[in-house]
C-alpha cells in the first residue's frame, strides 16, 4: 500500500525527542566509566598493584580475547538479532545483564597478590572472559538500538553524538577517578592498594548497572525498522557480512584505529610517570585530554554534517597524529608543553567519539538493501569482537614492549626503557592512525551514496 509505505518512510526519518536521546545516551555512562578504567589502568594494575609480569600480563589478555571474543560478540550479536520478547530484541539484555556485569567488574579488580605465573595467567583469562561475557550482552543491545531509532543521515550523527556526551563524560570520570578513589580509600580508610583497587571495582560496576537499566527500562520506543528476528543461519549470517564491502572497509580502519588508541591509553600512566616524572600531575593531564575532547563533540558532529562523517574522522586523527609525534621529543622531566599535547590530542580524538559510531548504522541499511533482512546485532558483534580483539593486541604490544625494553616496576628506568615507552607512545600509534587515514580517504559511503541506498529501501517497501 503507496500511504502505507510512505507513513513508515516518514516515521523511518523522524526527529528523536531530546528526551530520548538523553535516556538512550546515559546508558552509555557507566559502561565508559568501566572502558577507561581498564584502558587507562588494567596493564598498570596488574604490573604495579598485583606485581604481575608485564609480559605475562599482555599475553593472557590477549589469549584470553582470542580465544572467547572471537566467539562471543558474534555468537551475542546473532542471538539479539533472532531475540523475541515482549520487551523487543534488544530491551531484555539491558534490563537483565547489569547486575552480573556489576560483579564481574569487580572480580576483575580484586586478584590477590604473589600469585605464580602461570596461576596469574589463567585468573587474568578467567576473570575477563567472565566479565566480557555480560559486557557483550549488553553492548550488543546497547549499540544495535542506535540503528533502529532512526534512520535518518544526520539524525543519527545527532543520536550518537549526545550519546558521546555521556560516553565521554563517564570516559573522564574512570581516567581520572580510579588512581584518586583508590588513593582515598587506602588512605582514609586503612586498607591495603589491591583492597582498595577491589572496592573502586565494585562502585564503578554498581554505577554502570544504575545507568544501564535506566536505558533498558525507559526507552520503550516501537523501532522505526521492522524488528522481525533474522531467519539467515547462523554461517550464513557471519559470511555474508564479510561480503558486504563497504563494512570491511570500515572494520579495517576500526582495527587499526582501535590498536593505535589502546596502546596510548595503556603506555600514558607510564610515559607521564616515567618519562615526564609527573605522576602527581597524571590525573589533570588526562581529564585535560578528555575535557577537550568532550567540548569538541559537538563542533565535531558540525564538521561532520557538512564535509562527511569519513572526512571528519580523518582530520581528526590527523590533528591528532601531531600532537602525538610532538611528545616523542619531550624531555626527561617535567614540562608544561604536555598540557598543549593533551589539549590538541583530545581535539583530534573526539571524531572517534562521533564518527564511527554513526557510520556503522548506514553499513547496515548497505546489507539491508541486498539481503532484505535488518542484522543490526551481527554487524556490531563483528566490529565489536575486531575492536576488542585488537584492543587487546595492543595491550599485549604494550606488555611485551616493556618486557622487551626493559621496564622495572616503580624504578628509575634505563635509557633504553625510557625509548621504548617513548616509542610505544607516540611513533607507533602515529603510524597505524596515518594509515587509518589513508583509507579513510577512500571509505565508500557518504551523505549521496546513503540517500541512494534509502531510497532503493523505500522503493522496495512500496511494492
Amino acid at each position: 500500500m503507496p500511504n502505507e509505505s510512505c507513513k513508515h518512510t516518514m516515521e523511518a526519518i523522524r526527529k528523536l525527542s531530546k528526551g530520548l536521546k538523553l535516556r538512550y545516551g546515559i546508558g552509555d555512562f557507566g559502561i565508559a566509566v568501566m572502558t577507561a578504567s581498564l584502558q587507562f589502568y588494567m596493564l598498570l594494575y596488574y604490573t604495579d598493584v598485583v606485581k604481575i609480569d608485564p609480559g605475562i600480563a599482555g599475553t593472557a589478555m590477549l589469549v584470553g580475547k582470542l580465544t572467547w571474543d572471537m566467539v562471543n560478540d558474534v555468537l551475542f550479536g546473532y542471538i539479539s538479532d533472532r531475540t523475541k520478547s515482549r520487551w523487543g530484541r534488544r530491551r531484555p539484555y539491558l534490563m537483565f545483564c547489569p547486575i552480573p556485569l556489576a560483579l564481574s567488574f569487580w572480580l576483575l579488580y580484586s586478584l590477590p597478590q604473589g600469585m605464580s605465573n602461570t596461576t596469574a595467567f589463567f585468573a587474568i583469562i578467567g576473570t575477563f572472559m567472565l566479565f566480557d561475557t555480560f559486557h557483550t550482552m549488553i553492548t550488543m543491545a546497547y549499540q544495535s538500538m542506535s540503528a533502529e531509532l532512526t534512520t535518518d543521515y544526520n539524525e543519527r550523527t545527532s543520536l550518537t553524538t549526545v550519546r558521546m556526551v555521556f560516553s565521554v563524560v563517564g570516559y573522564i570520570s574512570g581516567a581520572a577517578l580510579t588512581t584518586l578513589l583508590a588513593a582515598m580509600l587506602r588512605d582514609n580508610m586503612g586498607i591495603s592498594n589491591a583492597a582498595a583497587w577491589s572496592k573502586v571495582g565494585l562502585m564503578f560496576g554498581v554505577l554502570a548497572a544504575i545507568t544501564v537499566l535506566i536505558t533498558g527500562l525507559t526507552v520503550r520506543e516501537k523501532p522505526v525498522v521492522d524488528d522481525t528476528p533474522t531467519k539467515m543461519p547462523p554461517l550464513n549470517a557471519l559470511v555474508s557480512t564479510l561480503k558486504n564491502k563497504p563494512f570491511l572497509h570500515f572494520v579495517i580502519i576500526s582495527s587499526i584505529m582501535s590498536t593505535a588508541f589502546t596502546v596510548v591509553t595503556a603506555m600514558l600512566p607510564y610515559y607521564v610517570i616515567y618519562q615526564l616524572n609527573m605522576e602527581s600531575m597524571m590525573s589533570i593531564i588526562m581529564m585535560l585530554m578528555l575535557v577537550v575532547l568532550a567540548l569538541f563533540l559537538v563542533p565535531c558532529q558540525i564538521v561532520a554534517m557538512r564535509i562527511g562523517k569519513h572526512k571528519a574522522y580523518a582530520l581528526g586523527l590527523t590533528i591528532a597524529c601531531a600532537a602525538l609525534l610532538v611528545s616523542f621529543f619531550l624531555p626527561h622531566h617535567e614540562t608544561a608543553l604536555i598540557y598543549a599535547i593533551a589539549a590538541i590530542a583530545g581535539l583530534g580524538f573526539s571524531s572517534q567519539w562521533v564518527c564511527p559510531h554513526s557510520m556503522m548504522p548506514d553499513v547496515i541499511e548497505y546489507d539491508e538493501l541486498v539481503t532484505h533482512e535488518r542484522r543490526e546485532g551481527i554487524y556490531f558483534g563483528m566490529w565489536n569482537m575486531t575492536g576488542k580483539v585488537t584492543g587487546a593486541l595492543g595491550i599485549a604490544i604494550c606488555g611485551w614492549g616493556l618486557k622487551l625494553f626493559g621496564y622495572v616496576e616503580g624504578a628509575e628506568q634505563t635509557a633504553t626503557s625510557l625509548l621504548g615507552i617513548r616509542l610505544m607512545f607516540s611513533v607507533l600509534p602515529v603510524v597505524l592512525l596515518l594509515v587509518s587515514v589513508l583509507l579513510l580517504m577512500r571509505y565508500p559511503i557518504n551523505r549521496e551514496t546513503h540517500a541512494k541506498v534509502l531510497e532503493e529501501l523505500n522503493k522496495r517497501r512500496q511494492q
